[in-house]
């Protein structure tokens, strides 16, 4: 996607402006100094006032405070550090303003207390007045040929828009070619967009844009101070965990194909959408997020069709990629020179247009806000006796979504459906605990927030079951059974290989092959064989199921597995790409029958070098099922052949005329030339980002009771490597043969900025780190962690710091990125080339990449026999058998007239036109996104569901960020980063050290004062940023902290506070010892905390995190 610049940003403002604005700000600061409740009783026309005044400061605004942590869900990697602008007061105002005028639920920044009914809404009619007055709250979008004439001329860009979930009014946008964010900041600015949309936007002149958080000064100083701003401001999304950090978790089995990737933003949300997972940002935090272009590149409608529902046609030209070459800089290169001039400086911007509609407009989940409906329809009634006609005809009820990316929408009350507008009407307040489906139905000029319509409850927020129904539905995941017309295109059980594919392929069933997959794996899609030949050389094969046999072009059956693109796998569950007949009986790798394979033989030397290969259609039967843990006691030697049995024992069963010494042995070589290809692999420059996987544990009912830390073991390896090799392998057949229509997958080189931030930070803590390249990269890690090889909770941090750079791996048609083939090639694994096709049973782009596969071969052979005829003919000499398949590709051949028709004709029967393909690459990212996505979502539902179950569970947390008003923590025991804010905290002394770095947190024997200019705000309760406790209470034998009348769980800004006995609190493992005020915490320090579920039927889920602190001045309270 080109990028494009803005006019002229050499418009400066001149003093006077400044002036006047100053002026203005002034006078509205002191307007501000009334409470909100009071603000809100005025009148009409001073509530208007007011929301002219909130559009006013909405686009100027640089820095916004941030919410709680308890307003915004968990994220699973950490950040690197904070770095805090303390927002000033009337920053705070303003936004709190926008929220009471949207009517909708307000959560102070210090502290979440709710404003509900009357107390936000002065009656009905001003409620109404505000959300549905006729005044344009937004400039309106521009038409689509001055959009297009803009784009032309590189006054604008076109980006993806993504949204900071810690503070919605901050979005960013990534223009391709430009290594620093737009800041799009404000309601105003953002013009009606929301998270996912593609959008146009104008970047503002250098004078109005913001100063760089977390910029290489901050970083750098002499003091050391990475603490002195905000980086989780920015930081949208944590799915930006690498696929190299966590794998892909399918069905348990750690597949190479998604180890070597990163994913999208795994949102902060636990119900969320993302991450993966991932990301618009500054200082040091992931914008991968931003960073993808075409991740939603084709809209879902009802998941029906890859088409979009919104998308609105533009052919703008690709900005910074000019084919013609002069001396004249492109509107990318000139932006770029600014940021290079200078370089603490954010560029900021506005939307103009929405030229694409984000699939997140059409799964919206979240809660109603019955409770200020109910109140303000009481005080509208009142109001009604004493002024006739001052109601508004048309009633709307807020929705708050549980996405905190997506803004307040406004339901109309008659559009609700029956059985909804029946219990509202009733005054049941049962009502606001229930999640409900919505979509966004139009958002106009005139409406401060979007319109949305109510179609469905899935159940109660605190119960699993609808929340997982409400992820399935935020991420647009087609569920439903199969229909009749697919499952007719498969065959009827019994069924064998016909004989004519017996005839055709090569019989491979005589070979002992085998599987390596989960214990419980049922799609069984690979398998592995080796043969030892002569001079140290072994011919190693992977056979990989045929599935394109079965899932033919064009058919109902195909077209349904295009629609769901991969199989979704929860923790407890899976919904299948394709019909369980297909993935886990005709095309699953069963052993002891027969199956249709695709396989590819390579023969290896001891030194890692492929010498020759063969690829070709097959026919195998597998010998055994082995599980990892099988797979792993014959690598470390604690499989007896001798004792094994053919059933019992945990021992699979094995099939034809080959024992368990063939097993043994083929493990063992297969074994130790993987790791012979895993050494040569990072010597020529791949990187590998491994740390621990979280893995909940779960009783017999399906009922989470623990978690556990999981690391890969050799067996993993064994299989990640070929199944590496494997697509590899076909990437560079497929792209060779059709350099213009191939599906590949490339990795873009990671975000430098931020990837200089983190050697800056490693740098600050002694810690030597190479980043020129891949290789370097990984070298240095692995030298990082021989040094802290006791410390691995640290390295694991370091890992995850390290992923966050890292951009997302996409799907592409070769031919969207012709003459530019260096931009192909895969970041982490350093290759030129790579695709996905070792996994058709769950991925559809593999399927596409079969078929390529065949097209390949079917062409190898039409041209081979056209040219054998030939040789008779003519005595021409003996022909290579392998022209576009073998290890020597000949070119000749494939442009010849006769290779150029053989692919034409090849291709037209097994793959569709390039245009086609793009958009199935395209689809392909989001779907892939959206599973990734799901399955995150579900872990963390569980691991709510777990700390809800405990009540409090203490642990330890290591300090990854900190500043005067907050601190970041990863709990290594969940892997999640959590804050804990502690500002305006009552009876809590906080002294922050700038230069040192150091906070100083101890319990204050004085009243605190109400800050002066801050009328109306109340100081939080301690109990809410530390569960304290005293010795004595230590010595009765409450040692969390729970003695009767101090028992409290805070959940902040959704449950209030509930009560638990000492019986409640569960911690990790052994004692957990509390700190003692005074407190001392320095960055990597550990300390003491207690978790806590938060959220549920009220809210978006959570989990919240306290200090767990000793004190004796608790005795004299």
């Amino acid at each position: 996607m080109r990028g494009v610049v803005v006019a002229q940003s050499h418009v400066e403002r001149t003093e006077d402006v400044d002036k006047d604005k100053k002026k203005k700000r002034r006078s509205n600061r002191r307007s501000k100094q009334n409470s909100f409740v009071s603000a809100v009783s005025s009148s009409v026309n001073e509530l208007h006032e007011e929301k002219s005044e909130i559009f006013r400061f909405a686009g100027t605004s640089n820095e916004q405070a941030l919410p709680r942590a308890s307003n915004v869900a968990f994220n699973s990697l950490p950040t690197m550090h904070i770095i805090e602008h303390g927002a000033s007061h009337e920053d705070r105002s303003v936004h709190e303003q926008q929220l009471v005028a949207s009517g909708a639920k307000m959560f102070s920044r210090s502290f979440p207390d709710t404003i509900t009914g009357e107390e936000s809404t002065e009656s009905c009619a001003t409620k109404y007045f505000l959300l549905y007055h006729q005044r344009k709250y937004f400039t309106p979008h521009w038409s689509p040929s001055a959009i297009n004439e803009a784009l032309e001329k590189g006054y604008l860009f076109k980006a993806l828009f993504r949204v900071n979930a810690h503070n919605r009014l901050e979005a960013y946008c990534k223009i391709d070619g430009v290594h620093t964010d737009v800041l799009i900041n404000g309601v105003a600015a953002q013009n009606r967009a929301i998270e996912g949309d593609i959008v146009v936007i104008k970047v503002d002149p250098l004078s109005s844009w913001a100063k760089m958080k977390g910029s290489a000064g901050n970083i750098n100083s002499s003091a050391g101070n990475i603490n002195s701003s905000a980086a989780l401001d920015d930081y949208n999304s944590s799915s930006e965990v690498s696929e190299t950090v966590v794998g892909d978790g399918c069905k348990g089995k750690i597949k190479p194909d998604t180890l070597y990737e990163c994913v999208d933003d795994r949102n902060d949300s636990l119900s969320s959408d993302g991450g993966i997972f991932y990301e618009g940002g500054s200082s040091f935090v992931a914008t991968v997020g931003s960073e993808v272009v075409g991740c939603f590149a084709s809209g879902f409608d009802n998941c029906c069709s890859p088409a979009g529902r919104y998308s609105l046609e533009l052919d703008p030209p690709q900005a910074g990629c000019s084919s013609e070459h002069n001396s004249v800089a492109s509107p990318v290169e000139k932006l770029c020179a600014m940021l290079s001039t200078f370089p603490s400086k954010r560029p900021t911007g506005r939307v103009v247009t929405i030229i694409q509609m984000s699939p997140r407009r059409e799964a919206v989940v979240g809660f109603l806000n019955v409770k200020q409906y109910l109140s303000s329809r009481e005080v509208c009634k009142k109001e009604n006796k004493k002024k006739k006609n001052l109601c508004a005809n048309q009633e709307y009820i807020m929705l708050t979504s549980t996405d905190p990316r997506l803004p307040k929408m406004m339901v109309l009350v008659t559009d609700l459906p029956d059985f909804i507008r029946k219990r509202l009407e009733e005054g049941d307040m049962t009502l606001e605990m229930e999640l409900v489906a919505a979509r966004i139905d139009h958002w106009e000029e005139e409406n401060y927030v979007p319109q949305a319509r109510v179609m469905h409850i899935f159940g109660r927020g605190g119960e699993i079951e609808p929340r997982i129904a409400a992820i399935l539905f935020e991420n647009a995941i087609f569920s439903s059974e199969f229909s009749c017309e697919s499952l007719s295109c498969l065959p009827c059980l019994p069924w064998e290989v016909p004989v004519q594919e017996l005839k055709s392929r090569r019989d491979l069933r005589n070979l002992c092959i085998f599987t390596i997959d989960p214990s419980t794996a049922t799609d069984l899609d690979d398998a592995l064989s080796v043969e030892r030949l002569s001079n140290g050389i072994f011919r190693v094969g992977v056979h990989i199921a045929d599935v394109s046999y079965f899932v033919l072009p064009d058919t109902e059956l195909d077209r349904e597995a295009q629609i769901r693109s991969t199989s979704v796998y929860l923790l407890r569950s899976k919904i299948p790409m394709l019909p369980s007949l297909l993935s886990e009986n005709l095309g699953s790798l069963n052993p002891g029958v027969d199956r249709l394979a695709f396989s590819i033989f390579w023969d290896i030397n001891l030194a890692g070098e492929v010498l020759d290969r063969w690829i070709g259609r097959t026919v195998i039967r597998s010998c055994c099922k082995l599980s990892y843990e099988n797979a792993q006691d014959i690598i470390d030697g604690l499989f007896d052949v001798g004792s094994s049995t053919t059933s019992g024992d945990g021992c699979p069963q094995l099939h034809g005329d080959f024992g368990w010494s063939d097993i043994v042995v083929s493990v063992q070589i297969l074994n130790g030339i993987s790791k012979i290809l895993k050494e040569k692999r990072f010597n020529e420059g791949a990187l590998r980002l491994e740390s621990s996987k979280l893995v909940l544990l779960l009783d017999e009912y399906g009922t989470p009771y623990d978690s556990m830390l999981s690391e890969r073991k050799d067996a993993n390896f064994l299989v990640e490597e070929f199944m590496l090799l494997a697509n590899r392998t076909a990437a560079e057949v497929t792209s060779r043969a059709y350099p213009d229509n191939a599906l590949l997958r490339r990795h873009p080189e990671p975000n430098l900025r931020k990837l200089r931030e983190f050697e800056a930070f490693c740098s600050k803590h002694g810690l030597k780190l190479d980043t020129s390249s891949s290789g370097q990269l990984h070298q240095s890690l692995e030298q990082i962690g021989e040094m802290l090889k006791n410390d691995t909770e640290l390295f694991n941090i370091l890992v995850s710091f390290a992923s966050k750079p890292m951009q997302l791996a996409t799907y592409f048609c070769s031919s969207n990125l012709k003459g530019s083939e260096n931009d192909w090639r895969h970041y982490a694994l350093a290759v030129p080339v790579y695709t996905h096709f070792t996994s058709p049973l769950r991925r559809y782009a593999d399927i596409v990449v079969h078929r390529k596969l065949a097209a390949t071969l079917d062409a190898e052979e039409m041209y081979l026999k056209r040219k054998h005829t030939s040789q008779k003919l003519n005595s021409v000499k003996e022909l290579t058998t392998q022209c576009f398949t073998g290890i020597c590709f000949d070119k000749d051949a494939a442009e010849s007239i006769e290779g150029r028709e053989a692919l034409s004709v090849a291709a037209s029967k097994h793959t569709p036109c390039t245009e086609v393909l793009a958009d199935v690459a395209a689809y392909s990212n989001e779907r892939k996104l959206a599973s990734r996505n799901v399955k995150d979502a579900s872990d963390r539902l569980y691991m709510w569901f777990l700390l809800k179950k405990k009540e409090i569970f203490l642990t330890e947390a290591r300090v990854l960020g900190l500043g005067p008003r907050f601190m970041s923590i990863y709990v290594q025991k969940f892997a999640i980063e959590r804050r804990i804010y502690y500002d305006e905290i009552e009876d809590l002394k906080v002294e922050w050290l700038d230069i040192t770095s150091t906070l100083v947190l101890n319990l204050s024997t004085q009243k605190r004062f109400q800050r002066r200019g801050s009328p109306g705000k109340s100081s939080r309760a301690i109990e809410e940023v530390a569960l304290v406790t005293s010795p004595l209470e230590l010595a009765l034998g409450f040692p969390d902290g729970c003695a009767e009348g101090r028992a409290e769980v805070v959940v902040g800004a959704t449950s209030g506070v509930a009560s638990v006995d000492s019986k409640a609190t569960v911690s990790d493992g052994g004692e957990i010892e509390p700190a003692v005020f005074p407190l001392t915490v320095r960055l990597l320090s550990k300390v003491p905390v207690a978790l806590h579920a938060i959220g549920g039927d009220d809210g978006a889920l959570d989990i919240g995190a306290r200090l767990y602190v000793s004190s004796y001045l608790m005795m004299m309270r």
